[in-house]
């Protein structure tokens, strides 16, 4: 397991790419109030595009360590993603090594972005079934999951696109997490289908 930092590089970066997301996309942000301003949670998001993870770190000041397929950290990029605090996961098997570096990090006090849907969503469903790590990680680590829906498109200017962070949920430790999954995809369910 590796030990991940708050890397100074994400902290120099975030207000580029935030002046770059108010320029070109003007994402509309909802509920900014339900971000805990400390402590450890899981920042949990639908997946739509590529540039999902940066309309997100646009939204707050903290920190927030995505997991992201290991694919990405191949050629130079992969120095850009490490230098942003970035955990790989493989996705060919269970990796456990990305898991116990995430809980590692929220058991620090840190900030970790997730998509449970574990990768975009194309299918033409509001969303797909989620993974089992999100709530899996929230309840070793009893922490606060913020669920975060995102809809619009990234269009250039397009005005459409919204961030909305809906109020923190507890998972409940002592139900099947499989059932807590399942509460949990019915929250981004109901509210993509509006």
């Amino acid at each position: 397991m590796k030990k991940v930092k708050d890397p100074l590089f994400y902290k120099i970066v975030r207000p580029l790419l935030k002046c770059i997301m108010r320029l070109y996309f003007h994402p509309k942000y909802v509920g900014l109030e339900n971000i805990p301003k400390d402590g450890r949670f899981i920042l949990a998001a639908n997946h739509k595009n590529n540039m999902d993870p940066i309309v997100l770190i646009s939204s707050t000041k903290r920190v927030v360590h995505f997991l992201g397929k290991i694919e990405l950290f191949k050629d130079w990029r992969r120095h850009v993603y490490r230098n942003m605090g970035i955990i790989p996961v493989d996705r060919s098997i269970h990796d456990k090594n990305a898991l116990s570096t995430a809980i590692e990090c929220l058991k620090r006090d840190m900030v970790i972005g997730i998509f449970p849907e574990g990768t975009f969503n194309q299918s033409g469903n509001p969303i797909l079934p989620f993974k089992i790590g999100c709530v899996k990680m929230a309840a070793e680590t009893d922490c606060q999951i913020v669920p975060c829906i995102i809809t619009g498109d990234y269009k250039f200017r397009s005005k459409n696109l919204q961030v909305e962070f809906l109020k923190p949920i507890k998972v409940n430790n002592s139900e099947d997490l499989t059932k807590e999954n399942e509460k949990l995809m019915d929250i981004f369910t109901k509210k993509l289908e509006k």
